[in-house]
């Protein structure tokens, strides 16, 4: 029996991965398209792995003609906030004008499906403390930028070329595989979750939280936290709404709640059976005291709960990967040569 082909672009990164695996658990084959200079190649487990840049066009195409994939799932771009600060042309390339030569080559090929993988960043400075997805679209850095041009590319394409798409703003992805099989993976750490571990299991002296003199009710920003395993489930629904021909989406992911540092830190130390390592630093420019997503459109629309999502149960999952990357050693954990940031 043959299942309906999905080109997962990044599928050998973070999202992506825990994607591949929720696909093959749906009845899909996942076709991962991963360069391999931010993916993991071991995490690549579910279906066939094709090594490709999404601005090869002439390997794009190859794949393409080769699998015929029913649909795209397009996680793959550079995600560095600071980076893109410092190096915004690699964002611009990468991440614009790659989704250009992909979304190309899907036209070329006949593929008329897309679920994008974007991100809160879209919003910039919230106005509101629950965002909704008609909330202004105003980044603040070129990550943001780059990826709001992506989101205004699709809706082009679908507009002019027929694209039916699914856009999936994130919010804060954090968690791992309950079953073990994939986690966070990256080279350089930078979000709150993976910190905490590291902080936690002394591979870093400690966590630094960033401001204690926010608005909010202990001082520390807050942020929705939605597991990654309750992402990817909204993606193969959102995948599944687009092949019963339900139409377009733009759909905030997350929990419909924010919980600051503090709290985060408070749950961690009865989960991890020990306190996390902290120090508080200045707060950053540009981080607003709060960021959580009104994700009740994406509950109405896709009939979406995230089951998964509760801060003890994201920190319980971290923590067992955590431990397993210990046990294979960090260097080559798991027989993962490279820990680099998600595609």
């Amino acid at each position: 029996m043959s299942f309906p082909t999905i080109l997962v672009t990044g599928g050998a990164g973070y999202i992506g991965s825990h994607a591949c695996k929720a696909l093959k658990n749906n009845g899909f084959t996942p076709i991962t398209y991963d360069s391999l200079v931010t993916g993991n190649a071991e995490a690549v487990k579910w279906g066939p792995l094709e090594q490709g840049d999404i601005r090869d066009r002439d390997r794009l195409k190859a794949v393409f003609a080769q699998y015929k994939p029913a649909a795209v799932m397009h996680f793959a771009a550079l995600i560095q906030v600071g980076e893109s600060v410092s190096a915004p042309a690699l964002y611009y390339d990468n991440n614009v004008y790659g989704s250009y030569c992909l979304l190309e080559e899907a036209r070329a090929a006949g593929v008329k499906q897309m679920v994008f993988s974007s991100t809160a960043a879209v919003y910039g400075i919230p106005q509101t403390n629950l965002i909704t997805e008609d909330h202004p679209k105003t980044p603040i850095n070129p990550y943001g930028n780059t990826k709001l041009a992506m989101e205004n590319m699709i809706r082009d394409y679908a507009a002019a070329y027929g694209i039916n798409y699914a856009i999936l703003r994130y919010f804060n992805a954090a968690g791992a595989d309950a079953e073990g099989d994939l986690g966070t993976a990256y080279k350089v750490y930078t979000h709150l979750v993976p910190l905490m571990m590291q902080a936690a299991d002394g591979e870093i002296p400690e966590m630094k939280i960033f401001g204690n003199d926010y608005p909010t009710a202990d001082g520390t920003a807050m942020r929705d936290f939605i597991h990654v395993t309750d992402l990817v489930d909204a993606h193969v629904l959102a995948l599944k709404h687009m092949q019963a021909d339900k139409g377009n989406l733009t759909l905030n992911l997350g929990t419909n709640k924010a919980t600051s540092i503090l709290e985060m830190l408070s749950a961690a130390k009865d989960v991890l059976g020990k306190p996390v390592p902290a120090s508080m630093f200045p707060r950053r420019a540009g981080d607003p005291p709060v960021l959580a997503a009104d994700a009740s459109a994406a509950r109405a629309t896709l009939g979406w709960t995230p089951h998964h999502s509760d801060i003890r149960n994201i920190l319980a999952t971290a923590w067992s990967w955590q431990h397993k990357l210990r046990a294979h050693g960090r260097a080559g954990a798991l027989s993962l040569t490279r820990f680099k940031e998600a595609s």
